[in-house]
């Protein structure tokens, strides 16, 4: 069969053995959606090895892989990435290793693109690093946290961390600002935690007894009128677990347009804050070929170093 003088054939690094074909391809093909990146593999337009393959096969280094030539409409088109965006997260990087990266994520942006998001932080960081054939996250933050997020360069580091944050072996903290006075004795939260759909599609978590099982420690790092600054740490790591858990017992986060409450609302306008008061402080993980432990600090945005002084002002 004669190919088509666009068509590329690409050969599997040792750094992307063991990567999902669609993973592959979504770092390979600039501004692709995933729905395309499924279509085309459907339709048999990708080979590896000159043979059909589903998007979930996975690849072993030596590998050749079939990208058809691709021209995609602006409507489909994921966003090209802007020159501030491009910029913002270059200054990002917290830290870099051979084979993972720390990034200060800002807060707003979504870590994955879809559901109404042009572009997300994954999208935006291939684009940004282009030496770069791999490039997964690690976990993931909510849209408006900000924070330290953990990415991989290589798919032997993906499943090395992977396997350590599934083992317990990552630790991770946050600060959060939540309404009223938090009890000094109270150390720990654990409330199964339900997924749910509303009306108009937006998803969010309740407590609800036949949850999955979920659980947040939390220390007062400094009690200020009407409000407290927390630590948080999740002992597992359940959708919007920390913002629930603290809702649930009584103190939601300030800014918290899904699970605020009045008093919380009130706060947040007396404090002019306008996002959601949880930072991803502190990341603590071992180093995919070393084993020796990574430790970082993300430093409190100004946003939020601005609504902690008003709130110390108060009293």
């Amino acid at each position: 069969m004669a190919e088509g003088r666009d068509v590329q054939w690409v050969e599997v690094t040792e750094g992307q053995d063991g990567q999902r074909v669609d993973n592959f391809l979504m770092t390979r093909i600039k501004g692709a959606p995933r729905a395309l990146i499924y279509r085309i593999v459907r339709k048999g337009e990708v080979r590896v090895n000159k043979k059909r393959v589903r998007p979930d096969t996975r690849l072993a280094t030596g590998d050749l892989v079939r990208i058809p030539p691709l021209k995609l409409s602006p409507r489909e088109a994921v966003r090209e990435v802007s020159d501030g965006l491009r910029n913002l997260l270059a200054g990002s990087v917290l830290l870099e290793g051979r084979d993972w990266l720390v990034l200060n994520k800002p807060s707003g942006l979504a870590v994955h693109g879809g559901s109404g998001v042009k572009i997300g932080l994954i999208e935006a960081l291939r684009q940004v690093r282009e030496d770069l054939d791999f490039l997964e996250l690690v976990h993931r933050l909510d849209r408006d946290t900000s924070g330290c997020l953990l990415l991989a360069k290589s798919r032997p580091a993906l499943l090395a961390l992977n396997s350590a944050l599934k083992q317990k072996q990552m630790e991770k903290r946050y600060l959060a600002l939540v309404a009223g006075r938090w009890p000094a004795r109270r150390d720990f939260v654990a409330a199964r935690l339900d997924r749910y759909t509303l009306a108009n599609g937006e998803r969010r978590v309740r407590v609800d007894p036949e949850g999955k099982v979920a659980r947040t420690r939390f220390a007062v790092r400094e009690a200020l009128p009407g409000v407290t600054l927390l630590e948080a740490e999740p002992v597992t790591g359940r959708t919007h677990q920390i913002r629930v858990h603290a809702a649930h017992a009584g103190h939601p986060l300030l800014c918290d347009d899904k699970y605020g409450s009045r008093d919380s609302q009130a706060l947040t306008a007396r404090l002019g804050l306008g996002r959601l008061f949880l930072h991803a402080e502190s990341l603590a993980f071992p180093e995919p070929t070393s084993g020796r432990e990574v430790r970082i600090r993300a430093p409190l945005p100004d946003d939020l170093q601005a609504a902690l002084a008003r709130a110390r002002q108060a009293g």
